[in-house]
């Protein structure tokens, strides 16, 4: 047998076996994502194109045409126009916690869900607050400045130990809770505020308000979504509600805080330092000359690049799980963990040889019936079937057999309350 040709028989095989090409299946990831998550779809079989850096609207309006998966990290924006561009898109993946760059509602009534990685990085940025908290009370960010200079000014004026202080973190999600837990071991007193109740952490005890937390603590860390109720919820007020002395932290998202009423509190010297990793506007780019803020220049403020994930190990976790989320996916039809989809994770039974068909479709009164009709009106024998909605939209995954899968996507694509349909084989 000649050395080629048994590359060529494999590649004759995949494409008898599934119901599109692996290798035909396009995939663009930007922002530098984990070689783990990169080498995990190229190990399935699929066509990666892996970028270091972000990408503009225009850009990306070029690059989505005929484009399966689309993955990204904070700084590339998938916004309407993007998606319009797009014909072949099955999934977006954030390899990050956040979704706010993408437009989710326009997503899911193309049918395209999102996924994203809402666990990987909560160490990392748990360990970041933490290392801060303690740089902050030690003016850490001063002394290093000084240092630079030449200078030499060893002193204990201003600078505390955090033990007994008391710690208000905003937002006890999963890097708020794990935050809580991290503080407490170090000897620190945490309270916390979340607009639902939610279980404490140790020896953790939530308040009824924010401005109860405000008053109680002396570090205050937020660790709350990009929300229309959290944009600007720290301000004016709400700094000098505050302890007269005490620390701020920031590591959540940009716009929940106005920068400017920040750098007043902290040159009045009501705020005594602070910490903060995420701003109103970033620079889409690493480079010299490129960050503005008011913040810059004021005392025993301690600043990063939006790098609270940024961790190697973060990043790798970050990598596999969206990997593993977009494998099931393509070839299961899988939107478990979806943040705009419904969620459907139906194991497939391999003693039984079937075809998959996934329906994405509006969620409407008697659009399920007009869909189990097109199985029933082929004589279609349906070995499992599951549904669940979303919103304005549903999605049902259908098990049948093999002779009739070709005639229900024919049918179900005429309908008008249909969608997306996919054959899975």
């Amino acid at each position: 047998m000649a050395s080629g040709e048994p590359a060529a028989k494999k590649q004759r095989v995949e494409e008898c076996i599934h119901s599109f090409p692996k290798n035909k299946i396009k995939v663009l990831l930007l922002e530098g994502v984990s070689q783990k998550g990169i080498q995990m779809l190229r190990d399935d079989g699929f066509q990666v194109e892996a970028l270091k850096t972000a990408l503009t609207e225009a850009e990306l309006i070029e690059k989505v045409k005929d484009l399966h998966i689309l993955g990204i990290r904070s700084k590339t924006q998938v916004t309407r126009k993007v998606l319009e561009a797009s014909n072949r898109l099955l999934a977006i993946s954030c390899f990050c916690i956040g979704t706010d760059q993408v437009d989710l509602n326009y997503a899911q009534e193309l049918g395209i869900p999102v996924f994203n990685a809402p666990f990987a990085n909560t160490r990392s940025v748990a360990e970041l607050i933490i290392g801060n908290i303690v740089g902050l009370s030690r003016r850490i960010g001063e002394c290093t400045m000084q240092m630079h200079r030449g200078a030499w000014f060893k002193q204990a004026v201003g600078c505390y130990e955090i033990r007994g202080k008391t710690l208000g973190v905003v937002g006890y999600g999963h890097i708020g809770a794990q935050v809580s837990v991290l503080a407490e071991s170090m000897g620190m007193h945490v309270i916390y505020y979340d607009t639902i109740p939610k279980l404490p952490m140790g020896n953790a005890s939530q308040v009824a308000t924010l401005d109860d937390l405000l008053a109680q603590s002396d570090f205050v860390s937020l660790h709350v979504p990009k929300l229309a109720s959290t944009k600007n919820m720290i301000g004016k007020e709400q700094f000098a509600k505050m302890k007269k002395g005490a620390f701020f932290l920031n590591a959540s998202r940009g716009n929940v805080v106005v920068i400017p009423d920040l750098a007043a509190a902290l040159k009045s010297g009501h705020i005594r330092g602070a910490y903060v990793d995420v701003f109103p506007v970033e620079p889409g780019k690493n480079g010299e000359n490129l960050f503005e803020s008011e913040l810059r220049g004021c005392e025993n403020v301690l600043m990063t690049p939006h790098v609270g994930g940024s961790t190697e190990e973060a990043q790798a976790k970050i990598g596999e799980e969206v990997a593993a989320a977009l494998l099931k996916c393509v070839n299961e039809g899988s939107t478990h963990g979806a943040v705009n989809f419904p969620e459907v994770d139906m194991k497939m039974d391999p003693s039984i040889e079937t075809h998959r068909v996934l329906i994405t479709h509006y969620n409407k009164p008697g659009v399920m019936s007009a869909i189990n009709s097109c199985f029933y009106e082929v004589k279609a024998n349906v070995c499992q079937q599951f549904l669940s909605t979303k919103g304005s939209i549903g999605y049902v995954v259908v098990d049948t057999d093999v002779r009739t899968s070709t005639s229900v996507k024919e049918k179900l694509e005429k309908f008008e309350n249909v969608i997306k349909v996919r054959v899975l084989y």
